[in-house]
């Protein structure tokens, strides 16, 4: 009677869930932490300082992709972090890169290598096209079929002959191919939760030689560390979400104060908070329950900006004077959002919520012929339409 009592309790309590205690048959709470905090022995057992620098990296990539300075050298050593590229030293000393995890998840490319090698080309071949092609046009108006500068308001954007941004491509595809990828695919994945004995290390307490956490919970952390690692509070990051780097955190932000979609940062966080907190407990059930929460939501947020910039950009060109450089500037990022699509993962699946092949459909749909500079309303009304039909929104819900 008293367990069935307590079982009703745990239904009740917001937030919570209950847990059998296997040493006396017990149930037990198990609350979402208001922060993410966790200690043994008094020392914290959170840490994902690896996935701290590789957002790190990725911010100066991006920056140098702006420099008219860099070479195609420069850029592919920042990218596997070779020869001290980085003007940061820590980085430069690091074992740490950004191009060994891209494409790198055990569910999705531990089986693929050839489809892991495909995607690190593709962005090598956007640090080098943004070197070959965008850097020499500096001083050129672009034009259609001719790479070169165009006006943004206040801004001047720098484009390849399709119109593209690639150092937005870059920025926007690594969101899915890095961040997106190691959280759904990787970290939170059982087959690394899992992995050798940490299931029973886990149960019994044992940690990692010279650490605080057992395995499975640092995995769950850098899961965690993908999307709040340079948070100006990692253990209360939603204070300052959206605008503590350029990449997962940055959108999540955006979609967030989306009236549509706000609240969902509060939903992520305290799915990777539970989930935290059930690893403790030994509750695998309620971990994987937030797994399934992690995966379709941060899936979302891709989509959701997707769709944004692809009306954005419809939009900006539908006007009796087109804004080619507001149009090309937000389809250039609805590229990058629409590429990170095959790194979603649909709950309960070992798949993404679209391929490889749907996207790369999607991607030359866009840019055929002379690319964003003759796109129809049509095509991009289209393929938002496609993208909202997967998920839970509509394509007005995600265009303002």
């Amino acid at each position: 009677m008293k367990k069935r009592i307590l079982l009703l309790a745990c239904l009740l309590v917001g937030m919570s869930a209950c847990t059998r205690n296997n040493d006396d048959d017990t149930m037990v709470v198990v609350n979402t932490p208001e922060t993410y905090s966790f200690e043994r022995d008094g020392n914290s057992t959170v840490s994902f300082s690896g996935q701290t620098t590789r957002i790190q990296m990725a911010n100066e990539i991006i920056n140098r992709m702006k420099d008219f300075s860099a070479t195609e050298t420069i850029l592919l050593n920042m990218f596997s972090n070779e020869n001290s590229s980085f003007s940061n030293e820590d980085l430069n000393s690091s074992s740490k890169n950004v191009k060994s995890k891209t494409a790198a998840s055990k569910d999705f490319f531990e089986s693929n290598a050839a489809g892991s090698a495909a995607v690190r080309a593709d962005f090598e071949g956007w640090l080098t096209a943004q070197v070959n092609e965008t850097f020499p046009a500096q001083n050129t108006v672009a034009s259609a079929g001719v790479a070169g500068q165009i006006a943004d308001g206040s801004s001047t954007r720098y484009v390849s002959a399709k119109g593209l941004e690639y150092n937005q491509a870059f920025n926007k595809s690594l969101i899915g191919a890095l961040m997106v990828d190691q959280i759904l695919n990787n970290y939170i994945s059982t087959g690394v939760l899992y992995a050798g004995s940490n299931k029973e290390n886990n149960n019994n307490g044992v940690v990692a030689d010279s650490k605080e956490y057992t395995n499975m919970e640092h995995k769950w952390d850098e899961a965690y560390g993908y999307l709040y690692g340079t948070s100006a509070d990692k253990a209360n990051p939603n204070e300052t979400i959206g605008s503590d780097d350029s990449f997962l955190n940055k959108y999540l932000g955006k979609v967030d104060a989306d009236s549509d979609f706000s609240g969902m940062a509060q939903t992520i966080f305290d799915a990777f908070a539970l989930g935290r907190a059930a690893i403790v407990a030994k509750d695998y059930t309620l971990r994987d329950a937030q797994t399934a929460i992690l995966r379709e939501n941060i899936s979302q947020v891709v989509a959701v900006r997707a769709v944004y910039y692809l009306q954005q950009g419809k939009n900006a060109l539908a006007t009796e004077t087109p804004d080619y450089g507001a149009a090309f500037h937000d389809l250039s990022e609805g590229y990058g959002f629409i590429y990170s699509l095959q790194f979603t993962r649909k709950p309960g699946t070992n798949s993404p919520y679209f391929s490889r092949a749907e996207v790369l459909s999607f991607l030359d749909q866009i840019t055929t012929g002379n690319g964003f500079w003759e796109v129809s309303p049509t095509t991009l009304e289209t393929i938002s339409t496609e993208i909202a039909s997967r998920f839970n929104f509509t394509v007005a819900e995600a265009k303002d």
